[in-house]
């Protein structure tokens, strides 16, 4: 299935159909994969992202299921592509962050080797003419990008039309984070018309280095123990849901049966809506993100009773001006609590403000640290989720949708490859909020997700209009949902 968010479209590969066109794609020459092969092993450490997902693409394997790994962007530029030009773009992108330049060897958690090129410089990507591709044989292209235990595991593409072509680029998670696109959109969208115009490259401001993130992170965890603040809160959080990260409250199906991954994307808001409702956060005393993790912790009393509700939220860790200029997965999780008071929106939201302010310090410690730690805890299953919020309208993000993707016919796809977890995203773009979920593509799971978002948006909706509301629980008995008397 796919919707349109907002500027921004949201899919699968099999959803992205780009239209004919010729096509032109970059990949490492001869003499830059040989140096790669060749790469001495680094002290530096993968970081705890990396290793979780240098773990779940070879348990997956080993299951006999293909992992969903692939980050992928498009979008339109006008005009005929100067492929020179763009050469010399993606190179100096290639070039410019550190991590493009290492690969890995996994054999477990423990033992995990890092290969790093000598110099930059090593990073040669050619192009390769391919003429007119079917929407089949595009798809195919994509999925051939090498596994993440190869270092070309990201490639990039153009596809020519009579007054424009579409960009894209496709990187294994390995590397990235969702800022990637942004990041190389600025990078592309300045350095490349600078060149076309016959100005001199760009010069860009410093990117900052994900190798030493790698380093402060290992560094960090190494000093925490079980006596550590976070770590004690970590553990207090999973001995609550039965010593691990809590599932999805509805049945997602057989998690052994490969069945691939789908996306769905629902608008919750609209304009007019999503102002209502954050003023309703504000005199709530909560922010826009207190008031959804409220409405979704309210969804899921309405769906299944539950009193209390756990929730996971990803966190961008970078902190300085050049890290936010720089490529890398810079994710950590943020635990947190929120008693449901289903007669009152406005007390939910307060403590789901609460506790996601009092617990932002636990993004600096990664689950995996704290199950070595706490060796009694289990890792997350296959039905674990994670929802996150994005505010496009906020830095870095607000500059280049704002200045550029609106009208860019831009698009950000998964690779419907089988999802290591149920992930749901609420993104606010152009005033606008829109819920994505990306789930195991069986019947089973379709049905949860959607009556899950239906259950979220008609909330969302109800605070927004300021109305009462009663729902059915899920022993039939009905609930009030109401806003505070001072609103």
């Amino acid at each position: 299935m796919f919707i349109g968010a907002g500027a921004v479209k949201v899919g699968t590969l099999y959803d992205w159909v780009p239209g004919p066109g010729s096509v032109v794609t970059w990949h490492p020459s001869a003499a830059s994969l040989a140096k790669a092969r060749e790469a001495p092993t680094s002290p530096v450490p993968a970081s705890y992202m990396q290793a979780q997902h240098l773990r779940g693409f070879c348990e997956f394997a080993a299951q006999g299921l293909d992992y969903s790994r692939l980050v992928m962007g498009s979008w339109d530029i006008p005009g005929r592509c100067d492929i020179r030009a763009m050469t010399y773009v993606i190179n100096s992108h290639l070039r410019r962050h550190d991590t493009y330049r290492s690969w890995f060897d996994y054999h477990d958690m423990d033992h995990i080797v890092r290969h790093t090129l000598a110099s930059p410089a090593d990073i040669e990507f050619v192009p390769t003419q391919h003429g007119e591709m079917t929407p089949a044989e595009w798809q195919h292209y994509l999925l051939s990008i090498p596994d993440p235990l190869h270092w070309e595991c990201f490639s990039f593409g153009v596809i020519q039309r009579p007054d424009h072509f579409t960009f894209c680029v496709i990187v294994d998670h390995l590397h990235t984070d969702p800022m990637l696109m942004a990041l190389l959109y600025m990078e592309l969208y300045v350095t490349y018309n600078a060149l076309v115009a016959g100005a001199a490259p760009v010069a860009l401001p410093p990117a900052g280095s994900y190798d030493e993130y790698c380093v402060r992170q290992r560094q960090y965890t190494s000093t925490l123990s079980l006596d550590s603040p976070p770590v004690r809160k970590w553990i207090e959080f999973a001995e609550n849901n039965g010593g691990t990260l809590p599932d999805f409250p509805l049945p997602l199906g057989d998690p052994t049966i490969p069945c691939g991954g789908d996306i769905v994307t629902e608008q919750l808001m609209d304009k007019q809506q999503t102002a209502r409702f954050e003023s309703a956060c504000v005199e709530a005393g909560a922010r826009f993100s207190g008031g959804l993790f409220a409405c979704v912790a309210l969804a899921q009393y309405r769906l299944t009773g539950a009193e209390t509700y756990y929730g996971l939220t990803p966190f961008d860790k970078r902190s300085t001006p050049a890290e936010f200029l720089t490529a890398g997965w810079f994710t950590g999780v943020i635990p947190f609590t929120i008693p449901v008071d289903p007669t009152s929106f406005g007390e939910t939201a307060r403590a789901a403000q609460a506790s996601f302010d009092s617990n932002t310090e636990l993004a600096n410690v990664p689950f995996d640290r704290v199950l070595e730690l706490a060796p009694w805890l289990r890792r997350p299953g296959p039905n674990f989720t994670m929802l996150n919020y994005m505010d496009a309208g906020l830095p870095p993000l607000s500059a280049v949708v704002a200045s550029h993707l609106d009208g860019a016919n831009a698009g950000a796809y998964c690779d419907a490859r089988n999802p290591a977890h149920l992930y749901m995203s609420v993104g606010r773009l152009f005033d606008e909020v829109s819920m994505t979920v990306f789930f195991p593509n069986n019947p089973v799971a379709r049905e949860s997700v959607i009556r899950y978002m239906e259950a979220v948006k008609s909330m969302c909706v109800r605070v927004a209009e300021g109305s009462d509301a009663t729902a059915p629980l899920h022993n039939g008995a009905p609930a009030l949902v109401r806003l505070d008397p001072q609103r």
